[in-house]
């Protein structure tokens, strides 16, 4: 019982602060939290407050009346609203631990940044931590967090390769002996594929569909390369007619989502490309055999291990559970911290 208290007291938490999602670690406890990175505001006099945040915010995206913004304050995975980002760190914390009283004062907070992040904007993630009540802050870049989640030996001396395909960002990575020997970040991922399925049906059917829409659209019959035959899978949409501003139901087919993302899975195959063609021989023999391990919530779009393995010719598999591997990789960071010290990031 005193264990479990001071476990409490300490709340020592590994935090994946994520452009779509943010998942909190507790010690001890695992994943406690996971909901999406949004803040609704209402402005009133003059002033703005949060009024909702997570799941109760995210509800109102789209849905909202003129004195209330429904909004991300994270973007591409870096903080672009400090004061809300802030406000929202505060509300995840305060919920994990599922207190009143003011326990994260003497707590260790690690959070993940992507691997191409500023020393500026991982200052602003800290020092959001911090402002929070985090007593002390480290940061640990996102590609080792998910390799280390995903169970990839990413201490010892053999290259590793990972891909975590987040919400605002893709991190591709060779890893060894701790540390990243090559990363590449590229700003796409499963909101610049949304935003791109929203586009593709504005210009083809004349049809607007919101971001959550396409979303849905994208789990429901999402593809990274049309089917060998015919339309494959067909889902049917609502929107609102761009011509005469009525709604409009109308079918759509998985070839034709597939056309929409071929773009940003051009991007992610680029970068993985890169990330072999700068990877030293020694370290490229060892990912023939142990191959390229998919992470995060956007590595479940179909058939994207297929073009991956078709394009680099290297055995390409997705983690057993990709969204939450970050979280769990930073977390068992967390569990094991003499172990894995060195993996982590201090901003000075």
């Amino acid at each position: 019982m005193l264990s479990w208290f001071t476990n409490i007291l300490s709340a020592d938490m590994a935090i994946d602060l994520g452009t779509a999602n943010t998942l909190v670690y507790l010690r001890g406890r695992g994943i406690v939290l996971n909901e999406p990175s949004v803040v609704a505001i209402e402005e009133f006099k003059g002033k703005k407050h949060v009024i909702a945040v997570g799941d109760e915010a995210k509800s109102m995206l789209g849905r909202t009346p003129g004195r209330i913004l429904a909004t991300r304050p994270l973007k591409d995975g870096v903080i672009a609203d400090f004061k809300y980002a802030e406000e929202m760190i505060k509300h995840f914390i305060k919920k994990a631990c599922s207190c009143t009283f003011s326990i994260v004062a003497m707590s260790t907070v690690i959070i993940c940044v992507p691997s191409g992040s500023t020393a500026v904007e991982q200052k602003a993630i800290q020092e959001a931590a911090e402002a929070a009540g985090a007593r002390r802050v480290w940061l640990i870049e996102e590609p080792k967090a998910a390799a280390i989640g995903a169970g990839l030996p990413v201490t010892e001396p053999m290259g590793s390769m990972v891909v975590d395909i987040g919400g605002g960002t893709t991190e591709v990575a060779v890893l060894s002996l701790g540390d990243i020997v090559f990363s590449k970040s590229i700003r796409v991922g499963g909101d610049k594929m949304d935003e791109e399925i929203v586009n593709y049906i504005q210009k083809n059917h004349n049809l607007r569909v919101g971001l959550d829409s396409a979303e849905k659209i994208k789990k429901a019959i999402g593809s990274a390369c049309a089917p060998e035959d015919g339309e494959g899978r067909t889902m049917e949409i609502r929107g609102r007619d761009m011509i005469n501003g009525v709604p409009k139901e109308l079918l759509i087919s998985e070839r034709q989502i597939a056309e929409s993302l071929a773009g940003p899975v051009t991007e992610i195959v680029d970068a993985v490309k890169r990330a072999l063609e700068n990877t030293a021989p020694e370290l490229s023999a060892d990912l023939v055999d142990r191959g390229i391990v998919l992470t995060g919530g956007s590595s479940w779009l179909s058939n994207l291990d297929l073009v991956l393995r078709n394009a680099t010719g290297l055995p390409v598999s997705v983690a057993e559970d990709p969204l939450t591997c970050v979280v769990m990789g930073t977390g068992r960071v967390l569990e094991e911290f003499k172990r894995f010290k060195r993996v982590l990031t201090t901003v000075y």
